[in-house]
């Protein structure tokens, strides 16, 4: 288990996380950061708690409407889905129906 120190918002967190994760958790930290100085830059500075409790809200946000998406996204496989299977269904009829006529015309 690995200690990480991030800097956000110009203040320091150590943070424990698996070795293997140590630039993924870093990577997360400068993307908070940013938001953090943005907000700043936006709304002049605010206390800590109240900073980092907006900066959770804009991600919170995000997730929101990124799993709103996947939804919509699911939903629309799962309806394209249906399609392919009445699709082929369609097509099995029509080879049944092309192969009774080739037995008739063979027939004659």
């Amino acid at each position: 288990m690995a200690v990480v120190s991030l800097t956000i918002s110009g203040r320091v967190y150590d943070v424990a996380c698996d070795d293997n994760q140590i630039e993924q958790v870093r990577g997360l930290a400068r993307d908070l950061d940013d938001r953090a100085q943005g907000l700043v830059g936006q709304v002049g500075p605010q206390p800590e708690g109240r900073l980092l409790v907006m900066v959770a809200l804009m991600v919170a946000d995000e997730l929101a409407e990124a799993k709103a998406a996947l939804r919509s996204a699911s939903s629309e496989v799962s309806a394209a889905g249906e399609g392919d299977s009445r699709l082929a269904q369609g097509i099995e009829q029509i080879a049944e129906r092309i192969e009774a006529i080739a037995e008739r015309l063979e027939r004659t």
